[in-house]
């Protein structure tokens, strides 16, 4: 089932007028609301009126992730913030979280975004929507919430973990579709054998994953032990949150990216000039719809290809490929990002640890885990074992309270950790996705 046929079905030449003259309000807009934009378009000798066509598109400066660092909280929003109606934010690389802010229109696109997500994947009205992303700041929970009541489906809002009763409450309450990372529903699938909970008890028939990268092997194996249709969705917090693009049931070969919301382009990460479809390169994102906060040319780091064929399901946007990697060092475990300039931030903060560490990425059973190794100086490692053993928990315990994610901490003997002349390697991801 198609949710918006009118607009996902939209033949070439209409959804490219629509999006020139979305484009233009948008940049209208940032131009006279936002001094960074101004800034950033008056240098670029590029004012509003100069946007005749898409193609002038390219002419526009990028936004980065460093841009939104330097304008934090609020300073690339469009609006006074009493007309924000709600906050989201992501981690940032300083210990600053990237904050993004929504317009009662703006939920209201959001919602209808996520129904037209839920819908391409396998989604119905009066389905049961087991919700086990996380809820609070991070996007993925309240955002697959509204789109899933905007569908007409019954929500249970149940966030990640309390694994068991996930089970329970799959059963119960006759679960229908499933939405959270493909590894959490790869452990939920371990936490039924260990119940002794057949899939055939239960009712699931989608499950609609994301938030951090997953293979095709891994997606049969989900299908496999949950007996489910299991697609694939791509979202980002600066562009709107999940809602971006999502695989449909029916072919389940790219996913769909809402055209008529925003423009996707790929580029040469290292030039910054735009490349046609079906070559590989950074994704980049112009949102045209967006009130509160609107990007322009929003940089991903994400690694894609464009197909621009329609696809047999009857959608006529464009679809992107499954991200295959990033051009920064930023690292996704259990859709939480993470940079190695975060735990070093962290590190240089507390005494007695050396600025020496290594991330060592594992994917044990159906989930990432986090081995931080440390080097101390030589005066904490002379100490009892027992002391270090106190500073690795209490690291442990900093991590996880400033980062959001739980890790392992090794201390180890001074000069250990490799010495490079050039870029340090600091990550050894050894997951095999």
């Amino acid at each position: 089932m198609i949710w918006d046929e009118e607009f996902e079905s939209m033949p070439r030449e209409a959804l490219e007028a629509l999006q020139l003259y979305r484009l233009r309000k948008t940049v209208e807009r940032v131009y006279a609301t936002v001094p960074f934009y101004k800034e950033a378009f008056d240098k670029a000798k590029m004012t509003p009126a100069k946007i005749r066509t898409l193609d002038d598109l390219k002419r526009l400066p990028f936004t980065n992730k460093t841009d939104l660092r330097d304008n934090y909280p609020f300073g690339l929003f469009t609006l006074p913030l009493h007309e924000v109606v709600r906050i989201h934010a992501s981690s940032g690389t300083t210990g600053k979280p990237t904050v993004v802010g929504y317009t009662r229109r703006d939920i209201d696109t959001w919602s209808s975004l996520m129904a037209r997500t839920l819908s391409c994947g396998g989604a119905k009205k009066g389905d049961v929507v087991q919700n086990a992303y996380g809820y609070g700041l991070f996007t993925g929970g309240l955002g697959f919430h509204y789109g899933a009541e905007k569908l007409g489906a019954t929500v249970v809002p149940v966030s990640g973990g309390n694994t068991r009763r996930q089970v329970m409450l799959m059963e119960d309450f006759g679960s229908t579709v499933l939405t959270c990372t493909p590894s959490y529903a790869l452990t939920l699938a371990e936490a039924m054998v260990e119940a002794g909970v057949s899939k055939e008890r239960l009712k699931l028939r989608v499950g609609i994953f994301g938030a951090e990268p997953w293979s095709q092997s891994m997606r049969q194996q989900v299908e496999a032990k949950l007996g489910i249709d299991a697609v694939d969705i791509y979202g980002i917090s600066e562009v709107i949150g999940p809602g971006v693009a999502v695989e449909c049931i029916e072919a389940k070969n790219g996913l769909h990216i809402f055209e008529d919301h925003f423009i996707p382009e790929i580029i040469d990460p290292d030039t910054g000039e735009p490349l046609p479809y079906g070559e590989e390169g950074e994704l980049v994102f112009t949102t045209i719809t967006k009130e509160a906060f609107p990007v322009i040319r929003y940089r991903t780091k994400d690694i894609s290809r464009l197909f621009p064929e329609p696809c047999r399901c009857g959608r006529t946007h464009v679809r992107m490929e499954r991200v295959s990697g990033r051009t920064d060092d930023m690292l996704i475990i259990r859709g939480v990002n993470l940079f190695p300039s975060q735990i070093e931030s962290l590190l240089l903060d507390m005494e007695g640890l050396e600025p020496h560490y290594l991330l060592i990425v594992r994917r044990e059973g159906t989930m990432d885990t986090l081995e931080v190794q440390i080097e101390v100086n030589e005066r904490v490692f002379s100490d009892e074992i027992k002391g270090l053993e106190v500073l690795e928990k209490r690291v442990e315990g900093q991590i996880k309270d400033i980062l959001g994610i739980s890790a392992k901490v090794r201390l180890v003997e001074p000069k250990t950790i490799q010495r490079f002349e050039g870029k340090a390697r600091r990550v050894i991801d050894e997951r095999k996705i």
